[in-house]
């Protein structure tokens, strides 16, 4: 009889935020946990997004039992959609984030195809030879869990995204009374969330955010701006709340806030004190004083809400000096240039802008470094194993996992596509699968690979010369041109001598290649190429994409 072995490939989610998936397989059965996007690096140009490369779910389907998901953020649940164009596993996820994937398929016409079974913390399923058990947990999003999962060698837990949180807006704190039965009756394995174990101590309570904006509503004169993440129900919650503490009325804006704000309310998730809500188009017919504004654009995304005000291209909302503009977030690692550049344009439209460098105006929903050791230590894990996180992150939560006492052999600081697989002889790297990056660009997705972004690099930097010519079919002798198109390269008007020599180059090294009895297209355009390109370096130090476009008539 063949020994069971736990398999556990990460897909995503290891040395980057965001992207997470993590498969699991024993047998003949796979379950997978997460299906987020990442956003694109600086130097992917053109990209929109990045969802993980799931070559190994293709080929091994038919053992997937079902896609499990720990809450509703992009980087947990944003390539839903990709994904289930390709394969078409049941998926399993609480109430709010199965609303939130749901509304995410319809965009995608993927809805009907989708079999999605909406569970509650405290429930439990069987999926092949897996028991998952979902175990409440604080987060920056409502209904978000931890997973427990029963395998035939023993109980695995999947944090997910947490944090501790005493004093939490949905009442209910992390279930660390449920973790720490687990702990007790053994945990095989650990995966758990790195984002913030630099950070010492623990996190700052999610209702001192609502406190932060009662100190900034008293006597307040102005019109209320407010932006944060449209996900974060239960923020605002608290900007509803103080709103109707002083008296305001509340407008939304932005497409995603709009969304989540309705499938917030029509899920009980949000209680909304009455005569508080109204229409944008009614902001007019109020005094500053009686207004707050909740928008999207926290992260100063070009043609969000927030933006649109900011450049005055907003239809309802003019930004001025009887605005105080309240930025209840912090900038995702990259997007500070993009956050700046919005903050700079609301204060040269003399608006106050209070954001997160000067004021406490967002707390995070992930554990620090107290929080992940309680965790730990409740758990009491065989084999710790550190998720969610870049390189620095991983190897610092292995660092503090040994301070809690785990044997160094037993920790395994991962990268995505590399198997960590487990038997009752112990744990040990075996292999890699297939994984990866797969570029999304606009409704192309992975047909933009490492040679598309080299060019548009290329293009990006030193621009681009086109040399266009005929050749007659047979001899190649020249019938017209070579004429020179330049873009992002030089003006043509303004250095027509420059142009003059380069149609010169080209012209001589198409008589060269006549007259060596060049035939072949292909070699000719690659001899223009090289011809152009070492006379535009000697000539002007740059390096611009040659593109010959050679004719045979």
């Amino acid at each position: 009889m063949a020994e069971t072995k736990l398999k556990i490939i990460p897909l995503g989610g290891l040395n980057e935020i965001g992207k997470n998936m993590t498969v699991y397989e024993c047998g003949k059965d796979i379950i997978v946990v997460d299906c987020g996007l990442g956003f694109p690096d600086d130097d992917m140009l053109g990209i929109d997004l990045v969802i993980p490369d799931i070559t190994y779910l293709v080929k091994n389907q038919e053992r997937i039992r079902g896609i499990v998901l720990t809450h509703g953020h992009e980087d947990h649940i944003g390539a839903v959609p990709y994904v289930l164009s390709q394969i078409n596993p049941p998926i399993y996820a609480t109430r709010l984030t199965a609303g939130l994937v749901e509304m995410k398929l319809a965009e995608h016409n993927l809805l009907d195809k989708a079999v999605i079974h909406s569970k509650e913390a405290g429930d439990s399923f069987t999926l092949g030879c897996f028991e998952v058990e979902m175990i409440h947990v604080n987060h920056s999003i409502a209904d978000s869990v931890a997973l427990g999962i029963r395998t035939p060698l023993g109980n695995v837990v999947h944090t997910g995204d947490f944090k501790i949180d005493p004093s939490p807006v949905e009442s209910s704190i992390t279930d660390l009374a449920r973790f720490g039965n687990l702990g007790m009756e053994g945990v095989l394995a650990l995966l758990i969330d790195s984002t913030n174990v630099e950070r010492r101590g623990y996190s700052d309570s999610e209702s001192a955010v609502g406190k932060k904006f009662e100190a900034h509503f008293s006597g307040c004169k102005k019109r209320i701006i407010i932006t944060t993440f449209a996900s974060n129900v239960h923020r605002i919650q608290q900007i509803l709340n103080v709103a109707q503490k002083f008296g305001r009325k509340v407008a939304i804006t932005g497409r995603s806030m709009e969304n989540v704000m309705r499938l917030s309310i029509e899920m009980g998730y949000l209680d909304v004190p009455p005569n508080t809500l109204i229409d944008i188009t009614k902001i007019k017919n109020y005094p500053p004083d009686k207004i707050v504004v909740v928008t999207t654009g926290s992260q100063g995304e070009a043609m969000s809400a927030l933006y649109r005000m900011a450049f005055s291209v907003h239809r309802q909302v003019e930004i001025g000096p009887e605005d105080r503009v309240i930025i209840s977030a912090s900038a995702i690692p990259g997007n500070e240039r993009t956050v700046a550049k919005v903050v700079n344009e609301l204060f040269a439209k003399g608006a106050e802008v209070l954001y997160s460098a000067m004021e406490e105006l967002h707390v995070t929903g992930h554990a620090c470094q107290d929080e992940l050791k309680i965790m730990t230590a409740l758990t009491k894990p065989t084999y710790f194993i550190p998720v969610h996180g870049e390189q620095r992150h991983l190897r610092t939560h292995a660092n503090v996992a040994m301070e809690l006492g785990i044997n160094p052999n037993n920790i395994f600081v991962g990268s995505i596509g590399k198997v960590l697989e487990i038997s009752k002889k112990g744990a040990r790297w075996n292999g890699t699968v297939p994984s990866g990056r797969v570029l999304v660009d606009g409704s192309g997705v992975g047909d933009v690979g490492n040679v598309v972004l080299r060019d548009r690099k290329h293009l990006s930097l030193d621009g681009m010369v086109v040399v266009v010519a005929s050749l007659t079919a047979d001899e190649r002798l020249l019938v017209s041109g070579p004429d020179i198109i330049t873009r992002g390269f030089i003006y043509a008007k303004e250095s027509e001598e420059l142009i003059e020599e380069l149609k010169a180059v080209a012209t001589q090294s198409l008589v060269e290649c006549e007259r060596n009895g060049m035939r072949d297209l292909s070699a000719i355009k690659s001899y223009v190429k090289n011809e152009v390109s070492s006379y535009l370096f000697k000539k002007t130090k740059r390096n611009p994409m040659i593109l010959p476009v050679i004719m045979d008539v």
